[in-house]
């Protein structure tokens, strides 16, 4: 599959089915979120609407008019003080991982950090998710913190990373 034909847009409130389904195909492998089981549409509709294309974008890739992939910004902590940080979620069809999805979504972001005042971004990543530790270091994140143990997945512990870079 090639990534030349892709665009990246603002979510669509008709995404939200796509996203959810992209987001619940990654709980199984527990390398990816900390959600132990599927979420529902319904569920996501708050998240969804938290998002803003000028405050907490969320992207969506399309490929042949599909969307494959999904990335987006939430705020950090929730105090007016942390407005300039962000952290960072990107998540992929299991179809088109591996060539280089990620790295466009996050490209984007980037692009749009100056315009929204983002001067922070983090990624909260399993410290065994190696694909994704992968790809934010490659991108120009540092590792900024590490929590031992502090999730469980199927009984067992399992540490938390945390990476940043400054726009």
């Amino acid at each position: 599959m090639k990534l030349d034909s892709v665009q990246i847009e603002y979510a669509r409130r008709e995404d939200l089915p796509r996203i959810v389904e992209i987001y619940n195909s990654t709980i199984e492998s527990r390398m990816v979120t900390a959600d132990l089981e599927p979420v529902t549409v319904e569920q996501r509709i708050p998240w969804f609407e938290e998002h803003s294309s000028d405050h907490r974008p969320l992207w969506v890739m399309r490929l042949e008019g599909q969307v494959v992939a999904w990335a987006s910004l939430s705020s950090f902590y929730g105090r007016p003080a942390y407005n300039g940080t962000v952290e960072v979620s990107v998540y992929v069809d299991q179809q088109c991982r591996g060539i280089g999805a990620g790295g466009r979504l996050l490209n984007t972001i980037f692009d749009a950090c100056p315009a929204l005042g983002i001067k922070t971004i983090l990624g909260f990543v399993f410290g065994h998710n190696e694909p994704s530790l992968g790809l934010l270091r490659k991108h120009g994140f540092e590792q900024w913190g590490y929590y031992p143990e502090v999730a469980v997945l199927d009984g067992v512990n399992r540490d938390l990373a945390i990476l940043g870079k400054k726009i």
